[in-house]
């Protein structure tokens, strides 16, 4: 990965964010895609578009003739964490968890605060009730430093957090351990994506570009389904190809290090088979040997949102140790199994996921024909053994 990529990403994994509280991770994006003049717009539901400038402009872009369809990259801006309810205590914070999360040795467990306006603190969880389906916390206490809430104690509510580690993200060898990949690496693609897109200057015809960075997927896929009952791109002329980018819980046969996954489907449902084919032969080309395919069923993806709103999609996913600050893999600063845990990720997985994303904006790709390949070896084989018949 490039240095310039790898400050880029680092910067994004060190902002605090939760569902429904992606404010600083917002703020981060439109500063990097304003630095870079690449045109953006907030659409009614708080998610950002990425390579419109306003509404007319993206409705202008759905409106186009072309046959080469847009390319709508998907990634969330949330990670699972908490919200403030009420000081029950000058120190003790009730808090309501959202989200998935470890369900085993939490009491003690350090948090990070934060507000709108900044970081606001460190605590720790006491008095941990889960969820009642018991996948995550539900409620909970956090006992917070004393000395890093006086003399201006916050309000309850305007305070978020999720598990802390000894930095908000540091590297490894080639790994990247954080507080929050999922789905900051999603992120970070598409707005990699976009500054190499709009830095072609040059270039003719407007790029086949959009990028659609949603809130509170971790309750639901939340800011997706927004967007999509607004009924922009199903009122589209041109075609589409929506491109869901996640960091996904590793499983057999998607391991960390192995190279970003093409992603055939989720819990929910496959993907688009023609338009999965391309992507095929796109990993092939670009990484050969370093790439993985399989359907990613231990969860469902904002893909499955776009399904079943009728909108074709396909999907991009690096494996992720440690899914949801959860135990699962092991490592630095892991309590146990279950336990609080710092997601991390292959850094070289991450910069293929980007490589795949960019090579997705190539012109003249088969979209018509993805399967002309794959027939023309099923034709030749034919006519081999055809004497035979």
């Amino acid at each position: 990965m490039h240095q310039r990529h790898e400050a880029l990403l680092t910067t994004l994994l060190s902002q605090p964010t939760a569902p429904f509280r992606e404010s600083h991770v917002i703020n981060w994006v439109t500063e990097v895609l304003d630095r870079n003049g690449v045109p953006y717009f907030t659409d009614p539901i708080g998610n950002i578009v990425v390579g419109a400038a306003s509404q007319a402009d993206y409705q202008r872009l759905l409106r186009a003739r072309s046959d080469d369809p847009l390319r709508v990259f998907i990634a969330h801006m949330d990670h699972p964490g908490f919200h403030g309810v009420r000081w029950v205590q000058p120190n003790v914070l009730r808090i309501r968890w959202h989200g998935g999360s470890p369900t085993k040795l939490l009491r003690d467990s350090r948090v990070w605060l934060s507000t709108e306006d900044g970081w606001a603190g460190e605590g720790v969880l006491r008095k941990v009730s889960l969820h009642p389906k018991g996948y995550a916390i539900g409620t909970a206490e956090v006992h917070v430093k004393a000395e890093q809430i006086a003399p201006r104690r916050p309000g309850a509510k305007s305070l978020f957090g999720g598990f802390k580690f000894r930095k908000p993200v540091w590297k490894s060898g080639a790994k990247l351990y954080t507080q929050a990949a999922d789905d900051l690496i999603g992120v970070y693609c598409i707005v990699a994506t976009a500054l190499d897109v709009f830095a072609k200057r040059g270039q003719k015809q407007r790029p086949p570009f959009i990028g659609l960075l949603t809130r509170a997927e971790e309750v639901g896929l939340v800011g997706a389904v927004g967007h999509f009952e607004l009924g922009w791109l199903q009122a589209a002329r041109r075609a589409l190809v929506c491109v869901s980018l996640e960091a996904s819980r590793t499983l057999p046969g998607a391991v960390v290090g192995k190279g970003p996954i093409v992603r055939l489907g989720d819990r929910r449902t496959p993907f688009q088979a023609d338009y999965l084919q391309i992507l095929t032969e796109l990993a092939e080309q670009v990484l050969p040997q370093q790439h993985q395919r399989r359907i990613m069923d231990g969860g469902s993806c904002e893909g499955s949102a776009a399904m079943v709103y009728g909108l074709p999609t396909i999907a991009l996913a690096v494996p992720l140790g440690n899914y949801h600050n959860q135990g699962l893999e092991g490592g630095p600063d892991c309590r146990g199994h279950l336990g609080p845990a710092p997601e991390f990720v292959h850094v070289d997985d991450v910069e293929g996921q980007r490589k795949l994303c960019v090579a997705l904006m190539r012109s003249k790709l088969p979209w018509g024909d993805p399967w002309r390949k794959v027939k023309a070896r099923l034709k030749q084989n034919y006519r081999d053994f055809q004497k035979q018949l």
